[in-house]
């Protein structure tokens, strides 16, 4: 895809096809991050589970500061959820894959849509480089893959070509690097 920051015609992305470029409301800068949030953060992505009262001990500040600081990371969008990392082949989603696309210029929001709603589909970003599209998949077995990739990613318009790369094992990256555990 050529241009990522503006469809053919010169309009941001963010904008309805045909929107003056006054008719749009800029996203609010984000604020910076201090020393305590950056903690805050990285305890939270260790355990998402951590109760503020934890949070708050572990960053030396009161259980209100915690709290209203960790709804402010959240009302920011810094951050965007809480989950549980998942064993995906115990949970029976035994082949998993990245899949790289090559899409029609422009498709990207029409191409998005679609993916999401793909059983299976647990990461999708819009890159640049050889291909357009970057798609994680989780599926119970390769023919639920096959079908996945051969059925529903190559009957989709203005998907123009797929590879799919096979994740053979997998490891989630500790948020503590050199911290044993």
């Amino acid at each position: 895809m050529a241009d990522v920051e503006e469809q053919a015609h010169g309009e941001p992305l963010n904008a309805p096809p045909g929107a003056a470029p006054a008719m749009l409301s800029p996203i609010p800068p984000a604020r910076p991050l201090d020393a305590i949030d950056r903690d805050i953060l990285r305890l939270l992505q260790a355990d998402g589970r951590a109760s503020v009262r934890s949070v708050a001990e572990r960053v030396h500040v009161s259980r209100a500061n915690a709290y209203a600081r960790i709804n402010r990371l959240i009302d920011d969008g810094v951050i965007r959820g809480f989950g549980a990392r998942v064993n995906h082949e115990r949970a029976g989603h035994g082949a998993s894959a990245y899949i790289t696309l090559k899409i029609v210029q422009n498709s990207w929001r029409t191409v998005r849509e679609q993916l999401q709603a793909l059983p299976g589909a647990a990461h999708i970003a819009l890159v640049s480089g050889d291909f357009d599209v970057l798609l994680l998949v989780h599926t119970p077995d390769n023919r639920t893959l096959r079908e996945l990739v051969l059925t529903r990613l190559q009957s989709i318009p203005e998907v123009l070509s797929t590879r799919t790369l096979l994740v053979f094992e997998e490891t989630d990256l500790d948020p503590h690097p050199g911290r044993m555990a």
